[in-house]
């Protein structure tokens, strides 16, 4: 008996796929449920397990292609054996000669990365949660593998033509600056679209504040011990935020709303995009009717996103919509930057590093932590007083957070 793979149905938006990695080749067994190739569209990787143990048969589709949803991409022969194995021809890649090993659990993208450079995990120490391998593992592995490689350039005579190159890697001998041309990945490719959209077809314009974060701190000193006994989950200050986002989206509802042609769409609902970054790059997770969660729920969810972006295993509908976007670039070091839409949202608000800094305090000098805001708005929609005075509510939130737990 045999049994068709095909891709599945993709999201709704999403037109197709690219192919990235085979984890199996042609008439190699696999287990039910086996996770047998990898499939990425514009914001998440697709993973297509197998339905039965059995056989693979020829694979129909190589890595790199491009599929929508139904094509064929092999068979598996549920009654296969040995002998039937044999007679299945193995497709071999001359890139793809060294297989991965499935006995360690991989995310998609460190797999794919381990893919591209064949390497053997069973070498690579493991430093993340129950010893899995993280990206970061595998991208010290190979500087300590490319030091120690002593690589021998060909010097080419000054007349002689330059030969037509076509390997993704160019290096120049003679100055050895290496250099590595790569196709961008859809996710990249995607962003990049978007962000230029953004540029193109809004009015975007950027208000800045700062807020004293010091009663925010406090209070987490004060309560982290407790909060986290209870709920399991560290107290940050993301959920502050959010918090705080809520309740002045509340008093200025065309900062939750989008524009649709010509028409406003003026949302009844908080759904938060949260940026977070992960090793395929930025990606918003969508934090649902967050203004019915409480400060533990929000940590949590935010807890899960990050583990889910770290495997590739956030799924689609955890990445569409979303009425309004936080993104934190102070984790990184950042001091103050513009952040730039998400469309179709018309507000997107940048958090930065927290400092100490000299403040004027009833007519004294004194140290406090500071935070520089960003609120990126488009214009067409949103207008300056509106967009200053949602970010003044936000800073008398986080200034004084008894409003947010009291709700006044």
């Amino acid at each position: 008996m045999s049994l068709e793979i095909r891709v599945p149905t993709l999201p709704e938006s999403v037109a197709d796929a690219t192919l990235i990695t085979w984890h199996k080749q042609a008439g190699d067994s696999v287990e039910k449920d086996e996770n047998l190739v990898d499939l990425e569209t514009d914001k998440v990787v697709l993973e297509v397990p197998a339905p039965e143990a059995g056989i693979l048969g020829e694979i129909l589709v190589p890595d790199g292609s491009t599929v929508v949803g139904g094509d064929l991409l092999t068979t598996i022969s549920s009654e296969g054996s040995e002998k039937s194995a044999q007679n299945i021809p193995h497709k071999e890649n001359a890139d793809t000669k060294k297989e991965i090993a499935n006995d360690i659990p991989l995310s998609p993208a460190v797999r794919r990365l381990i893919f591209e450079h064949k390497l053997d995990p069973h070498l690579i120490t493991g430093t993340g949660k129950g010893n899995r391998i993280t990206k970061a593992d595998v991208q010290q592995f190979l500087e300590v593998q490319h030091k120690q490689e002593t690589p021998i350039a060909e010097v080419k005579p000054v007349n002689a033509p330059a030969a037509k190159m076509t390997a993704p890697a160019i290096q120049s001998s003679s100055s050895s600056r290496p250099e590595q041309r790569v196709p961008m990945t859809r996710l990249r490719a995607k962003v990049a679209e978007r962000l230029l959209q953004a540029q193109q077809n809004a009015a975007m314009l950027t208000t800045f504040n700062e807020v004293n974060m010091q009663s925010v701190i406090d209070l987490r000193k004060q309560y982290q011990e407790r909060f986290t006994a209870k709920h399991d989950v560290k107290l940050g200050f993301m959920s502050f935020f959010i918090k705080a986002s809520i309740e002045a989206l509340k008093r200025f509802p065309a900062i939750n709303a989008s524009i649709d042609g010509d028409d406003i769409i003026y949302h009844g609902y908080y759904d938060v995009g949260i940026a977070v970054s992960s090793p395929r790059g930025l990606i918003v997770p969508v934090l649902r009717d967050a203004d019915q969660l409480d400060f533990a729920g929000i940590e949590k969810n935010i807890v899960n996103f990050g583990s889910k972006a770290q495997t590739g295993t956030l799924t689609y509908e955890e990445l569409t919509g979303g009425t309004f976007t936080i993104t934190n670039g102070g984790i990184f070091g950042s001091m103050l930057s513009t952040p730039i839409l998400n469309p179709p949202q018309c507000a997107i608000l940048g958090m930065h590093a927290i400092t100490e800094r000299a403040v004027v305090e009833n007519g004294k000098i004194v140290v406090r932590p500071i935070m520089y805001l960003a609120l990126s708005y488009d214009h067409r929609l949103v207008d300056g007083r509106d967009a200053v005075q949602f970010l003044v509510a936000i800073k008398e939130g986080l200034e004084s957070p008894a409003h947010l737990l009291l709700n006044i």
